[in-house]
């Protein structure tokens, strides 16, 4: 057991190398921030997500998994994750949520973000305003837990901020059946990120280690199926669904938010937390 605890952690050379896939996938999630709108397709999203990537050294890590060709992933309204990008366009008022993942010199980063298709339409406000407060939900319970990492002794502590953050905003399904993980030179690693309480401690939380947080969550139920692709994770009672990804290092000096480009300082701020840059 020791080996293993002993392999998850990073060295400080390590973590500056993992600096550069990071922002590179924070490129790619910017770019496809800036092109979604109705009428655009998820394949449109996957190749401006590539462009942001190789016009930085990078390459797509998602291109890495075995069957899979694309650089995004693209889940709309009851799609949670994995879903492939394609001719279908979106439509207002979706809530489509993109990971998007980057290596350069063999490191990896990963990385998600949710978005509701503006819809301008009186009659659609209330499903609309529901999916909003769902991605709105989701993604500041990544942030409390991000908070947490900057403060736990043990990794599990991560799970019971997120978890308690979204019991508290209303009644929401965690998917469990998906869960956050290591990141470094495999996009997924051990050890396990938990969305919600588990039993166990889980790892020391301390230098070098390199997690990505992703919590998923739903308006309703949390039972999920894949669909005939092989890929897509849907709801099975067609409920919307939200996912938010930072990966995050751990170093002798705090915490920095691979993945954002202020290190997650701006979100981190209003929870007491100030992220500091990889020496």
């Amino acid at each position: 057991m020791s080996m293993l605890r002993k392999s998850i952690y990073k060295s400080p050379a390590q973590l500056r190398l993992m600096v550069a896939p990071g922002l590179a996938t924070a490129a790619s999630l910017d770019a496809v921030r800036a092109l979604i709108r109705p009428g655009v397709t998820t394949l449109e999203l996957d190749a401006a997500a590539e462009a942001a990537i190789v016009a930085l050294g990078g390459a797509s890590n998602f291109k890495l998994e075995p069957g899979y060709r694309h650089t995004i992933c693209a889940s709309v309204n009851d799609d949670v994750v994995h879903g492939i990008p394609n001719s279908r366009e979106l439509q207002p008022g979706d809530i489509v949520s993109i990971d998007s993942g980057a290596v350069i010199a063999g490191w990896n980063g990963d990385a998600a973000f949710s978005f509701i298709v503006p819809d301008p339409d009186p009659a659609h406000a209330a499903i609309v305003a529901e999916r909003q407060k769902l991605s709105d939900v989701t993604e500041q319970s990544l942030w409390v837990g991000i908070a947490q990492l900057s403060r736990a002794r043990h990794l599990n502590e991560v799970g019971e901020a997120i978890e308690d953050y979204i019991e508290s905003q209303g009644s929401y399904g965690i998917l469990t059946d998906y869960v956050g993980h290591g990141i470094g030179r495999s996009m997924h690693e051990a050890p396990s990120v938990f969305n919600y309480r588990v039993r166990q401690k889980g790892p020391d939380v301390k230098p070098g280690l390199v997690v990505a947080i992703e919590p998923m969550v739903v308006l309703g139920d949390i039972d999920t199926y894949t669909r005939d692709d092989d890929w897509t994770v849907a709801t099975t009672d067609g409920a919307s669904a939200a996912h938010w990804e930072h990966s995050i290092a751990v170093h002798k000096d705090g915490i920095w938010v691979l993945t954002a480009e202020d290190g997650g300082a701006a979100a981190l701020a209003p929870l007491g937390v100030t992220p500091v840059p990889i020496a």
